[in-house]
């Protein structure tokens, strides 16, 4: 049996007789890296787990961090457990074990809840950048176009090594940029769920901050809920703030069309470098 949510969803996530467990397929559509080596991108992973918590507790994320343990290839399914050690007047505090069989993919910690509107106040600025429209895609590693959850996001890059400043060689003098990102499905609503998606896109940056064709495969995906409200799409302003010994580290804020600041993220992960591959301007 499905949620019983009807609203289209970016990923399937499915009930069971068990009210804390879940079950995610891994399909090709939320899955990424090279050919016959596709894996579970660790974005959805996190999403599939505030969605369950959400369900489970009938209560809002207010913050959530996984640590990314191994992968989840096409076509196993990951059993999502929640475990609800603490529910409090307005506050649960929570975990979420993502696993396949006997091995572990993910772990999260999370805390739920709400405690009123009396105070809403917002201190940072969305940069200020092209819309939309005025922004070519992000290209893609490859010649070839696969089947995977890069097919499913509509990325556009607003500043960066491939957006409107794309003559920049070498390395960032900042390490910024800033990402429009939405699901190609504009019927998918921005919910915790998809902001938990786009927020692992902060180590899509390192190739902007070291001017490389580069990557990153995250160690951890942490993201805190602001204020969500309607919005066809999120600008992502991503801050690499380093990399040594191989790790990059970076941080997120995701806001609305409005300006309205709905979440901030962070990562650390393992860089990339590719210098053999190409990259492939999307349409």
């Amino acid at each position: 049996m499905t949620s019983s949510n009807k609203t289209p969803e970016f990923f399937e996530l499915r009930e069971t007789h068990n009210k804390h467990r879940w079950l995610l397929p891994v399909t090709n559509g939320i899955t990424v890296g090279p050919p016959n080596m596709k894996f579970l991108f660790g974005g959805v992973g996190l999403a599939s787990a505030v969605r369950a918590l959400e369900q489970t507790t009938g209560r809002p994320l207010i913050w959530a961090t996984s640590q990314y343990l191994s992968y989840a290839n096409p076509p196993e399914i990951v059993d999502v457990d929640v475990i609800v050690p603490k529910i409090g007047k307005s506050v649960t505090q929570a975990r979420v074990l993502g696993h396949v069989q006997d091995r572990e993919v993910f772990t999260v910690n999370a805390a739920v809840g709400t405690r009123g509107k009396e105070h809403d106040h917002q201190w940072v600025t969305m940069p200020d950048v092209p819309p939309p429209d005025a922004c070519d895609r992000m290209p893609r590693f490859g010649r070839e176009a696969e089947e995977d959850l890069h097919q499913r996001m509509n990325l556009r890059v607003a500043k960066g090594r491939y957006g409107p400043d794309r003559n920049n060689k070498g390395l960032s003098p900042d390490g910024n940029a800033v990402l429009w990102a939405r699901p190609m499905d504009e019927s998918i609503p921005i919910d915790a769920a998809m902001l938990a998606v786009i927020a692992d896109f902060v180590p899509s940056a390192s190739g902007h901050a070291l001017g490389k064709i580069a990557g990153a495969n995250s160690l951890d995906n942490t993201i805190r809920i602001r204020k969500i409200v309607p919005t066809d799409w999120v600008c992502c302003d991503i801050q690499i703030h380093g990399i040594h010994d191989g790790f990059v580290h970076g941080d997120a804020r995701l806001f609305a069309q409005d300006g309205t600041l709905m979440a901030v993220a962070s990562q650390s992960a393992i860089l990339r470098i590719w210098d053999n591959f190409e990259m492939r301007k999307e349409k």
